[in-house]
């Protein structure tokens, strides 16, 4: 069941094995006598020094692939150099996760029906020292995610949402064939639009990265709406299926933000080719989820030395 979790997509998962696949058909153009004796691969992001154009993207639950979770996430980043963005539906808090020690944090974030909750995690973000939200935008209805239904995957008893452990929120219905979908299902405000992004920004100051863009279209009204980034992204595959991979976006998205501001990409990001080739192709930087829920964790203990454990 956990494994499924992390590991499938939505409906007949086209869009889970095209964002592998879409990487696959891009060649290099490579070019030769040039010294290279010299790497450095630090970047900046939103005015925050890291190691390397390679982050954390937010994946929920985690503590069902490690006891230490999102802890141990925490503090690979930290020791890598590198940014973590914390889903808020994590088994460990914003306030546990700023415990382990300094790093670069951003908040993942859904937006509630009632408003009042996302200004709590919003502000507890800030207090714990977080420097970014990335606000998830492509998931009004939960994806058909057939693994799921078939598992009657709910969340194990023994954990709960942190984050809204406070707001009796933090377990799930065990009723329906899935707990998750009972909860997005009453709590996620399907209502959600462009004018919640200019409402986002009147209760923070935190820059406002707006997750889910594919289309040069939605880029454009980002950039009129105040975003301060944007990540291409399909959620990993986990919503909409057949929608094109998020490699395959990606340059109409540069093409349309004409470096307004800065386009990250996550999905189907395995290698350092696949980078390279997102880099190539104008992103600021790429983030993977999978690659530390399903497959560090499953390996062995972490020892927040590295995120390749």
């Amino acid at each position: 069941m956990v494994y499924d979790y992390y590991a499938s997509g939505a409906e007949d998962q086209w869009t889970l094995k095209e964002n592998r696949e879409a990487f696959s058909r891009i060649l290099f153009r490579p070019r030769i006598l040039i010294d290279v004796s010299h790497i450095d691969m630090a970047t900046n992001i939103l005015g925050f020094n890291i190691s390397m154009p390679i982050m954390i993207a937010p994946s929920a639950m985690q503590k069902m692939a490690h006891p230490e979770g999102e802890l141990a996430t925490a503090r690979a980043a930290a020791s890598a150099g590198t940014i973590m963005t914390l889903s808020s539906w994590s088994t460990s808090s914003v306030e546990e996760v700023n415990s382990v020690g300094p790093g670069i944090r951003f908040f993942q974030l859904y937006v509630y029906k009632d408003r009042n909750i996302v200004r709590q995690l919003v502000k507890r973000a800030e207090m714990a020292g977080f420097k970014a939200i990335a606000l998830t935008v492509d998931t009004p209805r939960l994806g058909r995610r057939e693994a799921d239904i078939k598992n009657r995957f709910t969340l194990p008893p023994h954990l709960v949402l942190k984050n809204f452990e406070d707001l009796d929120l933090g377990t799930m219905d065990k009723t329906n064939d899935s707990g998750l979908a009972s909860y997005v299902a009453g709590q996620v405000d399907r209502t959600l639009s462009w004018k919640d992004v200019k409402w986002l920004q009147t209760i923070t100051s935190l820059p406002i990265l707006v997750k889910g863009v594919v289309t040069a279209e939605d880029t454009r009204l980002a950039i009129e709406h105040g975003a301060a980034g944007i990540i291409v992204s399909n959620h990993g595959a986990r919503q909409l299926d057949y929608v094109p991979a998020t490699i395959s976006c990606l340059e109409e998205v540069v093409r349309e933000a004409k470096g307004r501001l800065p386009v990250f990409l996550d999905g189907g990001v395995r290698r350092g080719t696949d980078v390279f080739k997102a880099l190539a192709l104008g992103a600021s930087g790429v983030s993977g989820g999978r690659c530390c829920s399903r497959w560090r964790w499953t390996a062995r203990p972490a020892c927040g030395r590295c995120c390749r454990c």
